[in-house]
């Protein structure tokens, strides 16, 4: 019982000359697939999912910073070409791809663009 509960656990091979089990070999990788799947994988992929749905609500006068460090507000949005056209000035537009957005501020009124004056 005690070299059955070491070999379980321990993963050692059995004493007295015996061929392991090869289903005892496997398990360590199994594990380590599952510790890797559910501490990497998928807590990233429920962020990638959870960034898609933050940039399919992206509208019209919306505060944006692009992973380049520009704010601005959104002052057109392309949905075939995937790009964001951001009003950095009162005179300055930049185009930009929608997947450059880092940081999405709501705004209450999402058709009317303010502008400091």
């Amino acid at each position: 019982m005690y070299t059955t509960l070491l070999t379980l656990f321990l993963f050692s091979p059995p004493a007295g000359g015996q061929t392991p089990n090869p289903l005892i070999q496997i398990v360590p990788l199994v594990l380590i697939f599952i510790v890797f799947y559910f501490f990497m994988i998928r807590p990233q992929q429920k962020k990638q999912k959870d960034r898609e749905k933050v940039l399919d609500s992206l509208k019209r006068g919306d505060k944006v910073v692009t992973i380049g460090g520009v704010h601005g507000t959104v002052a057109g949005i392309d949905t075939e070409k995937k790009t964001v056209l951001v009003q950095v000035s009162e005179t300055t537009k930049i185009k930009f791809d929608r997947t450059a957005i880092a940081n999405i501020d709501k705004q209450d009124a999402g058709d009317k663009l303010t502008t400091k004056e």
